[in-house]
């Protein structure tokens, strides 16, 4: 499998994603790309970054947001070791 920060696909895609301009393009692209599944869980770990971020424990997030432990690790993960992308976001729109 090729490295996913060289596939052109995922290049294409993340082009794709900055060309929309308003809140309504971007409800009806991912409603057509996404799952109904994967409109769950995407927001699903948004919500559960934000929570993290603001020092929430682990049971009141799965408790408000239904995200398993295994899903609270990995994005708290993710905010400490990872790429930065949750705290971009997260910084972005307070």
């Amino acid at each position: 499998m090729k490295n996913p920060a060289t596939n052109d696909e995922l290049t294409f895609f993340y082009r794709a994603v900055l060309a929309l301009e308003t809140e309504e393009e971007c409800r009806a692209f991912f409603d057509d790309l996404l799952t109904l599944n994967e409109l769950v869980s995407i927001p699903q770990r948004l919500e559960v970054a934000r929570m993290l971020n603001e020092g929430k424990p682990f049971l009141e997030i799965t408790e408000k947001t239904g995200a398993s432990t295994a899903t609270i690790g990995r994005v708290s993960r993710c905010l400490k070791r990872g790429a930065d992308g949750y705290k971009t976001i997260l910084g972005r729109i307070r």
